[in-house]
């Protein structure tokens, strides 16, 4: 059809812009296709047909340019002298649909035909039809200088393939190419190679990839080619499947490829542009374009790919330049480094030969512990030992043995990255399984967990915070064998709907029994897993100069040894994460939490509760009546510091107190009168209580609650042991609002206290000191302490009464800002002289 519209054109003597318009409609048309033809034909397929059919449009190019240039007098093509060629990953039929069309024109001089205007003329309308080109154009005998003059040209003209043209040109052009693949390998090998390391090292592995040049990217498959191209003469490398490598071996290998195909096709359709890394907001897209479930389900299998063409290509470019690569160690530091058969060191790196069986994976791990406890390195001919390493499930207890042996060196994150790279860490610790590979995208994780936790491991082994060192340097060697694994776990239960850190937990606790620790050793590391980002948390999120809010945290982690291993956890987990998030900034707050935890650590009593506080939170949380309040309110209950408002009152008592507390504008009461008389009174103003207890002291209080709530509020249980008369309760309201009158006393009747029934605790904690009175019950006993606190100004935040017909034993939380432990001996003196 577009032969025949052309011909007609031509027949026509129509201008070259009309030959052109004809061309780039048909490009248009053709590219407006594509996102149809990828439904169907994605991977390698779709890139062969993306190939051919620039292949027959640049075809029909020239031959129009020929029919134009020779009119009814053309000659045969394969007479003319020059011959079209595709490079690159055109010459590759790997061609992605807004890559540069990479051609080579090769011509050879011959007067019968003007060679360079029948070239000027098809570049002339290549470009007037829009297509992306890159050309070179060079004479055939030209082409073994201009790859010497550049590694880039020579690479390309590997990957040569003929388009149209002389069949003689082409030839002439093969035993050019010939020349340049014979000509110094090794020095072409090597080269490629130091290019590959600098790319791996500008584009690192990422959860945002780039499918052309990171590790394990489209470039590493390429350099796998290029060499083999070089030293065997391949064109392609399934020729070397069944010699070099098994079939199943490069069966995964290509699985592994064609994804990367079908990615790298789906982003330059969905960019309408040359566009390689696959970034957060294209992921969604891509996932709904390949089919996948979502987007982390295709990054993680993306991530899998790229692992696995790094590591084939790893192994088996080390395997095909070995020969290349005689004479690098002189024979006798290699005889003088044979640790094991097969199996050689040269200083801190070890190799393994060519001939190499497969080893059980006990056999390699005896090797590993035999070593010297360093960092040590490894050769791809190393890798490819533990690679495909017989390893055997379920794992035996000799094999757990050997791994907590690992974990009981000072240096073992280069095995883990060796077990990493070897794709062999979930097989050894079955906990990795669901996280191999897997993404993270919360804006904070540089690395998908494995390698997350494995860089933790690294952190841990090169603590680089002399506070954190010393620390570390106190434990137990069981102690840090113990953190060493629960670092290396704490986030293996991500991927999962429920919470990671709950899910990590159960994970741990039977991979620490097959390692032979004891019950006591599984809990602890369940209980760091599970709150194993709870220090940072708190630390950058919270009120650390809080007091309850340290308690609150102590009370999950329990012990002050348990907040040591926490915090160096804590330090690897944040270090593991990637550089620069561990800074100066974080590390005042970890540090100051640490410290600030680590004293109210010894109040093992105010722990207790604060626990108790939690659990009863979490039910308070779930309940209908907390989450229909408004988020203000709850917020505001939650604030509530006394953990004793949470533990002596019921849900509906603790709700229906805070809900009237916000409504308060000066104060509020009620009184009930049932089996005991009771007096609640909420407050923002000052209350009298001295003249309140000993105005109502004939009816003998029992116990007295004062809470701190929210926004001024001061909330007072008052019960008392005697029922007063229905006809008394007029005056007894009465007296309760004359008691917002601070001018107001009372006579009262100076009770018999001993000094030693008076306790202090200046340094109950940061915020309050505590009173115990602990002395006879007598009548108006309370209301006098109380006369006696409102005298020196001294602010009771929570109070604590319990009462016996002989004994009572009243505590008191005393706010430290009024002045309590400055005046402590003038209020015991006056608790127990009087006021005179």
């Amino acid at each position: 059809m577009l032969e025949e519209k052309i011909e007609d054109l031509i027949e026509q003597n129509a201008p070259d812009f009309a030959i052109s318009k004809l061309f780039k409609a048909e490009i248009a048309a053709y590219r407006d296709s594509l996102q149809q033809i990828f439904e169907v034909n994605q991977g390698k397929d779709f890139l062969v047909k993306h190939t051919k059919t620039l292949d027959s449009l640049i075809a029909a190019m020239y031959k129009t340019v020929l029919r134009r240039t020779f009119g009814n007098y053309l000659p045969m093509r394969g007479s003319i002298p020059i011959a079209l060629i595709a490079l690159g990953s055109y010459g590759r039929e790997q061609l992605c649909v807004h890559s540069d069309i990479d051609l080579l024109i090769v011509y050879e001089p011959c007067e019968g035909y003007n060679t360079q205007k029948i070239i000027e003329k098809f570049l002339y309308m290549v470009w007037d039809t829009g297509l992306k080109l890159g050309h070179r154009v060079h004479e055939t005998s030209d082409l073994p200088k201009a790859a010497g003059e550049d590694i880039t040209i020579r690479t390309a003209l590997m990957e040569s393939r003929l388009i149209i043209g002389s069949p003689f040109t082409w030839s002439a052009t093969q035993r050019q190419l010939g020349i340049i693949r014979h000509t110094n390998p090794k020095g072409f090998i090597l080269e490629k190679i130091e290019e590959a390391h600098q790319r791996r090292r500008k584009y690192p592995q990422s959860m945002q990839p780039n499918i052309k040049e990171s590790v394990g990217g489209l470039r590493d498959s390429q350099l796998l080619y290029w060499i083999a191209n070089t030293i065997y003469g391949v064109g392609n490398l399934k020729e070397l499947s069944g010699t070099l490598f098994s079939d199943e071996q490069y069966r995964d290998y290509r699985v592994a490829l064609e994804l990367l195909f079908r990615v790298r096709s789906a982003l330059h359709l969905m960019s309408k542009k040359q566009q390689d890394q696959l970034t957060l907001d294209q992921m969604h897209e891509a996932a709904r374009m390949l089919g996948f479930e979502d987007e982390r389900k295709l990054v993680s299998k993306l991530l899998e790919a790229q692992w696995r063409i790094n590591n084939f290509t790893q192994i088996y470019v080390k395997k095909m330049i070995r020969p290349l690569l005689v004479g690098e160690y002189p024979f006798s530091a290699l005889r003088a480094g044979r640790i094991a058969p097969h199996i050689y060191r040269i200083d801190t790196r070890l190799f393994a030969t060519a001939t190499a069986p497969v080893f059980k994976i006990e056999a390699l791990l005896e090797l590993l512990l035999r070593l010297e406890d360093r960092v040590w390195q490894f050769d791809p001919s190393f890798l490819a030992l533990f690679t495909y390493a017989a390893i055997r499930h379920p794992l035996k207890k000799a094999t757990y043995t050997l791994l907590r042996a690992l974990f009981e060196r000072r240096y073992m994150y280069c095995f883990l990255e060796l077990f990493y790279h070897a794709g062999i860490l979930q097989h050894l610790i079955g906990a990795f399984r669901k996280v191999a590979h897997l993404p993270q995208f919360d804006g904070y994780h540089h690395y998908p967990v494995d390698l997350h936790s494995i860089k933790c491991i690294a952190a841990l082994e090169h603590i680089g915070d002399p506070y954190i060192l010393a620390l570390y340097n106190t434990l137990s060697p069981k102690e840090q064998t113990l953190l060493k694994v629960i670092v290396l776990l704490h986030d293996t239960g991500k991927g999962r709907k429920q919470d990671h850190s709950e899910v990590g937990a159960k994970l741990i606790v039977p991979f620490a029994r097959q390692l032979g620790f004891n019950e006591t050793d599984q809990q602890l590391c369940a209980l760091l897993v599970r709150y194993h980002i709870r220090m940072s948390g708190v630390a950058f999120k919270e009120n650390i100069y809080n007091e309850e809010t340290l308690y609150r945290f102590m009370s999950s982690i329990q012990s002050a040894q348990n907040l040591k291993l926490l915090y160096i956890l804590t330090y690897a987990d944040i270090n593991g994460v990637g550089s620069g998030i561990y800074t100066s900034f974080n590390a005042r707050l970890l540090r100051e939490l640490y410290e600030k935890a680590l004293e109210v650590s010894q109040n093992a009593e105010r722990i207790t509760d604060a626990s108790k506080r939690l659990r009863i939170e979490k039910r308070l949380a779930n309940a209908d009546a907390f989450t229909e309040l408004p988020k203000a309110l709850q917020k505001k209950i939650l604030s509530v510091e006394s953990n004793l408002f949470f533990l002596k009152s019921s849900q509906n008592e603790l709700l229906a107190i805070c809900q009237k507390a916000q409504n308060v504008e000066r104060f509020y009461f009620e009184i009930s009168v049932e089996k005991t008389f009771i007096i609640k009174i909420w407050r923002k103003i000052p209350l009298n209580l001295g003249f309140l207890l000993g105005s109502l002291s004939y009816l003998d209080v029992v116990a007295m609650d004062i809470f701190t709530l929210f926004d001024g509020v001061k909330y007072f249980k008052l019960e008392f042991a005697l029922l007063p008369a229905e006809e008394t309760l007029g005056e007894i309201e009465r007296i309760i609002e004359d008691s917002f009158d601070m001018s107001r006393s009372i006579a009262l009747k100076q009770p018999i206290i001993k000094r030693s029934e008076i306790s202090f605790d200046c340094e109950h904690s940061k915020t309050f000191a505590e009173m115990i009175v602990n002395t006879s019950n007598q009548k108006g006993l309370l209301a006098y302490i109380m006369n006696c606190f409102d005298a020196l100004h001294v602010n009771v935040a929570t109070a604590k009464i319990y009462s016996t017909k002989t004994r009572a034993n009243d505590h008191f939380l005393i706010e430290k800002e009024s002045g309590m432990c400055d005046n402590a001996e003038k209020v015991i003196d006056l608790l127990i002289k009087g006021m005179k």
